[in-house]
């Protein structure tokens, strides 16, 4: 595993010792107040029974059905608490949101300690014990689980805000971080880069920040090394169940034309992989600026190449028993959709058959977000697995979580 510096075996000395947002109405629309004080989202109403009609128009496998969960405003990175079973929702505005069920049909959706001062806290993610992760734009906190009886759990930053990424990287585009807690109870979390292309003059400050990469670091913020590097921006990591290696989506170079570059889908076998940026901006297409350098040997190209400009970001692995034998062990994805296509292709869930020699056959497994005339009317971004067997997508353009389930009906 590669120390997090720019060569192996030298470690690159840290100082890790340890705003304002705006609450939301009915339907999701912004109101300038104090964000920090505990916030809640009304549920039901017109907002509600928009999104239940436009549920109708979702089309997956026969015995599947999906349902509104919980009205979340710009919810994105899923994470359910295995202690609670509660659901919390990340967001790149300046809220963590939690989803608590008192009963079937119910939701309270309810800022989660809002004190902090969140600032694009788009990463969240559990350990088994209960202690829950948010990555930020440029900062790490850890929660420890909450006991009976407590529900203002301590916080501590075990990354020191500006601490994360060198704060002039520190700027919106491509850092909406994502993360997960490893077999080896590490934390896991993905640096995306700020730009399309990296300068060539930039690729050793980058590379010494663990920027394009999967970091690795302890639970209390020591020994953060390097795992994966040679990503532009990755917005989904997953362990597999079965081998505990990690799989992860990575987003493509922009300006290149509507077909090319492939979206990807990767797995890393080990610690130490180079996946390929910024030599290819895209399963194996060379980037203009570096196409006359010669890439490094070893590069890791993607199991699955994915249609270019989808936008692939969350995704998880069905261990669940309700969902039919073929899912089981399998990977859901999602897709955002388009941002920079003539012609917008996503917004949908997708499904990865994954088979023992580690090759990849994915598959749409639920569609429509994505109207026939182009225009959204939801945006998937992520995925996560309930305790029940059920699968949760987020929307953040629909300011919603959807819950799919199996009838066999």
């Amino acid at each position: 595993m590669k120390t997090f510096a720019r060569c192996a075996g030298s470690v690159l000395a840290l100082s890790l010792t340890v705003p304002a947002a705006l609450p939301f109405g009915p339907s999701g629309v912004a109101q300038a107040q104090d964000s920090s004080a505990a916030q809640s989202v009304p549920q039901g109403g017109q907002d509600a029974a928009d999104k239940i009609r436009m549920l109708r128009s979702i089309k997956m496998p026969p015995g599947f059905h999906i349902a509104l969960y919980a009205l979340v405003p710009s919810a994105r990175s899923l994470a359910i608490d295995p202690v609670s079973g509660d659901v919390f929702v990340g967001t790149r505005k300046d809220f963590v949101w939690r989803i608590h069920k008192p009963g079937p049909g119910q939701a309270e959706v309810t800022s989660f300690e809002p004190q902090v001062g969140f600032k694009d806290p788009n990463g969240v993610c559990f350990a088994p014990d209960g202690t829950m992760f948010v990555v930020e734009l440029n900062r790490v906190l850890k929660f420890d689980p909450e006991t009976d009886g407590d529900n203002t759990p301590a916080e501590h930053d075990i990354v020191a805000q500006d601490h994360l990424i060198p704060t002039k990287f520190a700027i919106y585009n491509h850092g909406a971080r994502v993360c997960t807690v490893g077999p080896d109870n590490r934390l896991y979390m993905a640096l995306g880069e700020p730009i399309n292309v990296m300068p060539k003059e930039d690729y050793d400050i980058f590379y010494k920040a663990g920027m394009g990469a999967i970091n690795v670091i302890n639970q209390d913020g020591s020994d953060r090394q390097v795992y994966a590097h040679g990503l532009r921006n990755s917005v989904g990591v997953a362990f597999s169940p079965v081998d505990h290696t990690l799989w992860f989506t990575d987003n493509q170079v922009d300006g290149m034309g509507d077909d090319q570059p492939p979206g990807e889908l990767n797995h890393a076998t080990k610690a130490g992989e180079n996946f390929g940026y910024p030599w290819y901006g895209g399963g194996h297409t060379r980037t203009v600026l570096w196409k006359d350098t010669t890439p490094p040997e070893g590069v890791v190209f993607p199991v699955v190449e994915t249609i270019a400009h989808a936008a692939d970001l969350g995704l998880t692995f069905y261990t669940g028993g309700p969902f039919p034998s073929r899912y089981r062990d399998g990977l859901f994805s999602v897709q955002h959709g388009s941002w920079n296509r003539t012609v917008p292709v996503g917004a949908r869930v997708l499904f990865t058959h994954v088979e023992p020699d580690g090759s990849a056959h994915m598959t749409v497994f639920a569609s429509g977000w994505l109207k026939p005339d182009h225009s959204y009317q939801g945006r998937p971004v992520d995925v996560k697995e309930m305790k029940d067997g059920s699968l949760l997508v987020s929307d953040d353009f629909g300011g919603a979580v959807y819950r799919i389930t199996y009838t066999g009906k």
